[in-house]
């Protein structure tokens, strides 16, 4: 009873508006800020500083504890370790990574420390019934559904071929992708895992060229994803849809990379033009302040890390009610509507809204679903330049 009791409190002071609450509260962060995926863990690491400085705002000093686990979870096991005994945090955000996420999750459970995943898509973080894990982000078999959605609203492919490097977040998208391609009657032609970091792909797409597929779907991070995409306009590759899932097609540099990347469309979890409180000016705020567009995984970070600290906070640091006020709570900001949720498998986890995208003349559009819609969606492929 006395927990319910809490909870409710905690839930209840969160939920008004202008609530001074000054207080300091230390919160651990993982995150890729070394190695291959830096280029989007910079993003993490920019949202999560804006989101410092807006806490301060609100009378919250976020002593922010940073953990560098270079995308490796064995490092990531480590820092979660730090942060839970030696440092002493009230929760952590991160890692980024899928890989990451899923290895600190039993680390977080065993320790008793909340810890919040931001960006991580593998569907099994929030599907071990951990109570100390909760997820901001959908997980991976929301990628699939609203990418396969999107392509067969605009056009009637019958035939998909998959291309996705061979870790958590690739074969975990691919693995619902493959289910629900079943379902919809599209027949599965090709399936390429691969290595990441490879030098060359030729090979794997001509084979997946030979099959002729109407839909191409890809899951890479963003070296694989811009090199996929060279490497497919090499060699002629044109489906009637180039289809990304997430995480390297969604960020500037591959959008930059105009003669490939014009027409994919891609999954998202948050875009600047959404009709979420405080979207457009989150993006207009992080333009200003780190000269460049955020990518959802900036957006993700900085909701992860508001909503951790505000909890944390009204729960004066207390591990427990700060994991009792993150089960209880309800927040309504730039990710739109979260709440920690058990549903369908899942434990804790926040049943977000996807958007997909498409990059029109080097930009991101949002296509859909149509109540989001701000551009028409270019459907089938038109082919290169």
């Amino acid at each position: 009873m006395m927990k319910k009791l809490v909870s409710y409190v905690l839930a209840a002071a969160l939920a008004i508006p202008g609530l001074a609450m000054a207080a300091n509260v230390k919160i651990g962060v993982i995150n890729s800020m070394t190695g291959p995926e830096a280029p989007i863990g910079e993003n993490l690491t920019n949202g999560i500083k804006l989101a410092q400085e807006d806490l301060k705002k609100k009378g919250i000093n976020a002593d922010l504890v940073w953990e560098d686990d270079t995308g490796k979870p064995q490092i990531a096991m480590s820092a979660m370790e730090k942060l839970a005994t030696r440092d002493g945090v009230a929760g952590v955000v991160g890692p980024y990574t899928s890989a990451c996420s899923n290895a600190v999750s039993k680390l977080a459970e065993r320790y008793k420390v909340p810890l919040l995943v931001p960006a991580a898509a593998k569907e099994e973080i929030t599907r071990q019934g951990l109570k100390w894990v909760y997820r901001l982000n959908a997980p991976a078999d929301q990628y699939a559904a609203s990418l396969i959605d999107a392509a067969t609203g605009l056009g009637k492919p019958k035939t998909i071929a998959f291309i996705y490097e061979n870790t958590d977040f690739g074969t975990s998208t691919v693995k619902t992708a493959k289910e629900y391609v079943t379902k919809k009657g599209i027949q599965v032609v090709a399936d390429e895992p691969y290595s990441k970091g490879s030098p060359d792909y030729r090979s794997t797409l001509t084979k997946v060229k030979a099959k002729n597929p109407d839909l191409v779907f890809m899951v890479s991070y963003v070296a694989d994803a811009i090199l996929l995409m060279r490497q497919s306009r090499e060699i002629g590759l044109k489906p009637q849809a180039f289809l990304g899932g997430g995480a390297g097609f969604t960020t500037v540099q591959f959008a930059n990379e105009k003669q490939i990347s014009n027409y994919v469309l891609s999954c998202t979890q948050w875009t600047d033009d959404v009709n979420w409180p405080g979207a457009a000016d989150f993006a207009k705020r992080y333009k200003a302040k780190f000269g460049k567009e955020p990518t959802y995984h900036a957006a993700c970070a900085y909701e992860a890390m508001m909503i951790m600290a505000q909890t944390a906070a009204a729960a004066n640091g207390d591990r427990e009610k700060t994991r009792a006020g993150l089960k209880a709570g309800k927040w309504n900001g730039i990710m739109g509507e979260v709440k920690f949720e058990d549903y369908a498998g899942f434990t804790n986890q926040n049943n977000h809204q996807m958007l997909v995208q498409q990059i029109l003349n080097g930009k991101y559009e949002t296509v859909y679903p149509a109540k989001f819609a701000t551009k028409k969606a270019v459907y089938p492929f038109p082919g290169w330049k």
